[in-house]
């Protein structure tokens, strides 16, 4: 097994040093982010970020670069205080991996890469129209970490769509029969496949499977 020291993480190639720190939570969602400034130009970005802080509330968090430069998501979801979460499949992969280009704020990542607007109601950040699972979020918080200057964004889950059939009685959702697809690093993703569910664990039980 080989040992990285911190002193041979910071001595890579910079480019090599971001491929190894973003791997190594292991694979995580990676969904796009839909957001619209308060002039009505759209935007949409990947993030693997996405984590579940609570359920009552219902937060969920996501993690932003320093803002030292424009950062046309954080600004257009601070101006409005919305945002969407919208979760991709194999059939968009590569429309959703092109929206992590470098474009201008004029131009809506819809546009450039064939993607459709869905708005819902009376709701300001677009949805992907051809997502099958996607969320609207209100903006709950900004924490700014000191260490990296990196910001937390906390939001409150107001909205859900998903396929009607992808979604149980007791609240689980076919992530599987949505085709979810997961990430590492900035390049590789993967689609997900059941091992197992097991029921809740009891000190004084054995592990169950649930059929």
């Amino acid at each position: 097994m080989k040992t990285l020291t911190a002193a041979d993480i910071a001595a890579m190639d910079p480019l090599t040093r971001v491929q190894l720190a973003t791997t190594l939570p292991g694979v995580k969602p990676v969904a796009l982010i839909g957001t619209r400034s308060s002039a009505g130009r759209s935007n949409l970005a990947p993030f693997s970020s996405i984590v579940h802080f609570g359920s009552n509330p219902l937060v969920l968090g996501m993690v932003s670069r320093p803002d030292s430069v424009e950062r046309h998501t954080l600004a257009n979801l601070e101006a409005t205080g919305v945002w969407t979460i919208n979760h991709l499949h194999l059939g968009i992969l590569e429309a959703a991996h092109q929206c992590s280009a470098r474009y201008p704020r004029e131009t809506s990542e819809f546009a450039a890469t064939g993607l459709t607007e869905h708005h819902e109601g009376a709701f300001h950040a677009p949805f992907v129209a051809e997502s099958r699972f996607r969320l609207g979020l209100e903006l709950a918080e900004r924490l700014d970490i000191a260490i990296n200057g990196t910001i937390l964004i906390l939001g409150k889950v107001v909205l859900v769509q998903v396929d009607e059939a992808a979604l149980a009685a007791d609240g689980s959702i076919d992530l599987v029969g949505l085709e979810m697809v997961a990430s590492t690093a900035l390049d590789t993703y993967f689609g997900v496949s059941p091992l197992a569910r097991l029921a809740h664990a009891k000190p004084d039980l054995p592990v169950s499977r649930i059929s």
